[in-house]
């Protein structure tokens, strides 16, 4: 797993850079860099919009008595789309919106949760290591 996150750690740094020159030699450096701080002001605003909505629910849904187990994946999706707004590069800022919006968040959601229950079925899965 360590290769892996080595690999992510190289791999998509490069691939921002090389999105941001492309984009650059297309519309020229600054307008490049005016739409990359015009998407992070952007998904900062929506992830802070979005995770209000999301606590919100999380504690109506404990209020009734409910495990608010999709309001904390949402919340997952939500923190995960605002970290990858941060990161300067277009790829990062494409799948952090699609993390942010609901429409398409419900993908990201069903994707974790099929990762957990295969995790749960092969006894693999830990919250925490004591």
């Amino acid at each position: 797993m360590h290769k892996w996150l080595l690999a992510v750690f190289i791999v998509v740094p490069i691939i921002e850079i090389w999105g941001m020159f492309q984009v650059g030699s297309w519309i020229g450096g600054w307008n490049t860099f005016f739409i990359l701080i015009i998407m992070g002001l952007a998904g900062a605003y929506l992830a802070r919009a979005e995770g209000r909505k999301v606590w919100g629910e999380a504690q109506r849904q404990m209020q009734a008595g409910q495990i608010p187990g999709q309001s904390l994946l949402d919340g997952l999706c939500v923190l995960a789309g605002g970290i990858l707004l941060l990161m300067p590069g277009f790829l990062s800022d494409i799948i952090g919106i699609t993390l942010l919006i609901p429409i398409t968040r419900s993908f990201y959601r069903q994707v974790m949760l099929n990762w957990i229950e295969k995790r749960i079925k092969n006894g693999n899965f830990r919250i925490g290591r004591f």
